[in-house]
């Protein structure tokens, strides 16, 4: 066996693609031996100054002893990271832990003088302190010279708690690396900062080379650079061909750096197999970005996703994001861009609405419908395979772009949906999110399923899901437009009541269903109705009067001449009114025109249904936004330490154990096997008791006799005993009775597009079938506890349903808050189920628990930032 016995491989988790202040990108991994060249080179185009600042002296060479403990590292005690540039390291961060067995550890970086101010000491500090973590440590110590202003600002601005001594002419730092609030929405802030400006330099190049654009005009190539000479691209455009001088009427270069002009982007359609010889070209003419149109990568099987990772690790290397492989393009409709890099011939209009597509085959599709229906676009993306930018960078870009006011999503499946539901809802704070995602769940994470693990939510509960993130989940490519269009032309409603005003009863008829159908309440003294011979000035007096009306939040608008070819000289003015409505007032209006032509600018269904259906989803997201934002709350009596432990103890009671660390008590219980054991157990508990079978599924089936309540004294629970165990086996379980209440189920799942999700419900077989479950995403605030009690259909128990007493809603809200909690820092526990839960006017009281554990579940919205 070769090489050196004190080097221990570090884990492969610790490597990380990361972008940087200015949006470009850099490798993040840990220091491997062989780097020690490449650490001597980076020291020697050090200033004097930056080696004075990092080491305290002048330290002009590292001497060989130095250099060899600084690239040896057992990732344990001693962790180091090099950032590199292509095969160049551009900095190097490290921590050492204060003598074995510590929790504290000193930490330091230093950072190539060129590369400095790019963000690079703050994502090292972020990856070093999550290792530590991992490696049992708890605290950062630095030593820093008082003149190093930057290297103090890096470790004031992070949002750790600070301390700060000074001594012997040097400040001295120690904080904890636990993330804080502070600590997270600082990285966040960071995140949102350079993942928007990764994008924007995509959208709004200076100049673009096109590969593969063929000199016959031929191809997928040619066509794209086609669209953007003719769509009036402003910056630099410059073909990159082989042997050609002329492409597409402008002069073709061999090399994109031979045009001697600024590129920033690279668009791509040659073949798979010519794919890297282009992203080399790109990166030596220092190229910023690249849209790879060209198919055949992870889509076509395991060589093509080889072929994607390469790709991408390439692209990366030299500091460029990638949009695709086996996408559509890019476009921007600004004026001062006039960017279509899609395959599309025309753009829709410019506008305000920023739209995402997943899929590339359906992209061209998804425009032209856009343009059809008079739907302008700021600007466009589709990602196609989405190997490195998706929805998430476009969700961060669109957020500060002053020209998209509404944004629209088309997913097929999700990369890192706890961080798309964490943007939605601070970005749907000031602009809608409209996505046409899927509301079918995934596999779950624990299969089979039984009776104590959680389904998790269905498609209604997705929808409400989506909806507690700000977003507005549509079924289709049709709604999507309806609701798009919608938000795109028309204010906000104030409220749910819906004004209903047109010439047709059938159809008033019609919209009022809808309407109840949908959650949305018919305005008083609606629907109303015109003669069907009323002329346009009679149907604009009554469009007018609902208009104003104090009791209508948005107005839904119907015409139909009655007979074919009836009015047609005054078709126009009756469009003319609706328009003159529409675009004036300040409550948003939909017409249906089931014939004839609808106004312009107006949003327009075939059906009423339809109509009715874009309100809805309207209605909701304005609903949301007027709701405050829930707060999480501080929950006493959490002890993490605790919880650490019995996970990793494990063993009989681990369920108890668990949520007494975090403040839920179980009511204890005996498993008693025989009957002279279940009288000794009832004894010990305390009379009454009761006995529940102990077979997963029935410890709550008073239906089926599986359960005796009340026991008072030795021969009742010999009694039970015998009426139980012939059944349903000799294993009883023995429990004190508590005061009844009304049985609930609480219950939580790591589910793949939320992550871990708690849902509430009722107990009892009837509402089990019926899966009447509330679900919210962990953790959960004071709002979405609140929601979870009123979500389910059988709510009404819970606040005093035929005279009984309601129960403590305080004490149930805090309940599930400690759920949502426990599941959302243990990613251990794939599934936990409360069954049941008894609650009552003094507090509530949980029976039983079952928790199931697994691998750590992938949560990649959490930890230090990577793409």
């Amino acid at each position: 066996m070769g090489g050196d016995p004190s080097v221990v491989e570090g884990p492969p988790d610790r490597s990380a693609d990361v972008l940087l202040r200015d949006g470009t990108t850099v490798h993040l991994r840990p220091i491997r031996v062989d780097d020690a060249a490449g650490i001597v080179a980076m020291h020697s185009r050090f200033s004097d100054r930056t080696r004075y600042l990092r080491y305290f002296s002048p330290y002009p060479r590292i001497p060989e002893r130095d250099l060899h403990r600084f690239v040896t590292v057992d990732h344990h005690d001693r962790e180091a990271f090099v950032v590199v540039a292509g095969e160049r390291i551009l900095a190097v961060g490290r921590f050492d832990r204060l003598g074995p067995g510590a929790t504290d550890a000193e930490v330091a970086f230093v950072v190539e003088d060129a590369h400095q101010g790019r963000g690079i000491g703050p994502v090292l500090l972020e990856h070093l302190a999550e290792a530590a973590r991992r490696e049992g440590i708890t605290r950062f110590v630095a030593e820093v010279l008082p003149s190093n202003a930057m290297m103090l600002r890096v470790f004031a601005d992070f949002g750790y708690l600070v301390q700060r001594q000074y001594a012997d002419g040097v400040v001295h730092l120690s904080f904890p690396i636990a993330p804080t609030e502070a600590s997270l929405r600082v990285q966040w802030g960071r995140e949102h900062l350079t993942e928007a400006r990764s994008i924007a330099r995509l959208l709004a190049p200076t100049g673009i080379a096109v590969y593969g654009a063929s000199a016959t005009g031929q191809g997928i190539g040619a066509a794209i650079l086609g669209h953007l000479r003719d769509g009036g691209f402003t910056g630099h455009l410059v073909p990159v061909h082989p042997s050609a001088a002329v492409v597409g009427g402008l002069p073709a270069y061999p090399t994109a750096a031979a045009a001697g002009v600024p590129l920033d982007l690279a668009v791509v359609a040659v073949p798979p197999e010519a794919v890297p010889g282009v992203v080399a070209d790109a990166a030596g003419a220092g190229l910023h970005g690249l849209v790879v149109v060209s198919a055949g990568f992870a889509e076509s099987g395991p060589a093509g996703a080889a072929a994607e990772r390469d790709l991408i690790r390439a692209a990366h290397a030299a500091g460029m994001r990638v949009v695709g492989p086996n996408c559509l393009g890019v476009a921007n409709t600004d004026e001062r861009v006039r960017l279509n890099a899609t395959l599309a011939p025309r753009l829709p209009s410019p506008g305000r609405v920023g739209f995402f597509s997943q899929s590339g085959v359906l992209g061209v599709a998804l425009l032209a419908e856009a343009e059809r229906r008079g739907l302008g676009l700021s600007s466009f993306v589709s990602a196609g395979n989405r190997a490195d930018v998706s929805g998430n960078d476009l969700l961060q870009y669109w957020q500060d772009d002053p020209g998209t006011d509404v944004i629209l999503l088309y997913l097929e499946t999700f990369g890192n949906p706890r961080k798309f539901a964490r943007l939605a809802r601070r970005i749907g704070r000031t602009k809608p999110v409209v996505a046409l995602a899927s509301s079918t769940r995934q596999p779950a994470s624990v299969q089979p399923r039984s009776d104590s693990v959680p389904a998790g939510p269905d498609a209604a509960a997705m929808t409400a899901l989506y909806a507690q993130s700000g977003v507005i989940r549509v079924d289709t490519v049709a709604e999507l437009f309806d609701v798009g269009v919608l938000l795109a032309q028309q204010p906000l409603p104030a409220g749910r009541r819906i004004g209903i005003v047109g010439n047709s009863t059938a159809l008033a008829d019609l919209a009022a269903i809808a309407c109840r159908a949908y959650g949305l309440t018919v305005a008083a003294g609606y629907p109303r109705n015109v003669e069907p011979q009323a002329t346009a000035h009679d149907f604009a007096d009554a469009l007018a009067d609902a208009a104003v009306d104090p009791e209508v939040d948005a107005l839904l608008v119907h015409f139909a001449p009655p007979l074919p070819g009836q009015l047609v000289g005054e078709d126009a003015d009756f469009t003319s009114a609706v328009a003159s409505v529409a675009l004036a007032g300040d409550r948003p209006t939909v017409v249906t025109f089931p014939v004839g032509r609808p106004p312009a600018g107006v949003p327009s269904y075939p059906s009423v249904e339809e109509a009715v259906r874009a309100l809805a989803r309207m209605t909701g997201y304005a609903g949301w936004l007027r709701e405050p934002m829930g707060e999480l709350p501080e929950l006493a009596g959490v002890d993490a330490e605790a919880a650490g432990f019995a996970l990793t103890d494990g063993g009989t009671g681990l369920a108890e154990r668990l949520l007494a660390a975090y403040g839920i008590p179980v009511v204890p219980s005996t498993v008693a096997e025989s009957v002279e054991a279940a009288v000794e157990a009832a004894r010990v508990r305390g009379y009454p008791v009761v006995l529940k079978a102990a077979r997963e599924g029935l410890r709550h089936r008073l239906d089926l006799g599986a359960v005796r309540l009340g026991l008072a004294d030795d021969e009742a629970v010999r009694r039970a005993y015998r009426e139980i165990a012939e059944p349903f086996g000799a294993g009883v379980l023995v429990q004190p009775m508590v005061p009844p209440g009304v049985a609930c189920v609480v219950e939580a799942v790591e589910d793949p597009v939320f992550g871990p999700v708690v849902g509430f419900g009722l107990g009892g077989v009837a509402t089990e079938l019926l899966g009447d479950r509330a679900w919210r995403a962990a953790p959960l605030t004071d709002r979405d506890a609140a929601a979870l009690i009123d979500g389910p259909r059988a709510a009404p128990l819970l606040h005093g349903y035929r005279g009984a007493d309601p129960v403590d809603r305080a004490a149930l809200a805090d309940l599930l808050q400690r759920v949502g909690r426990l599941v959302d820092e243990q990613p251990r526990v794939r599934s936990l189920r409360l069954n049941p839960v008894l609650a009552r006017p003094d507090g509530v009281a949980v029976l039983h628990a079952e928790i199931t554990l697994g691998p750590s579940a992938t949560r990649p919205d959490t930890g230090p930032r990577r793409l």
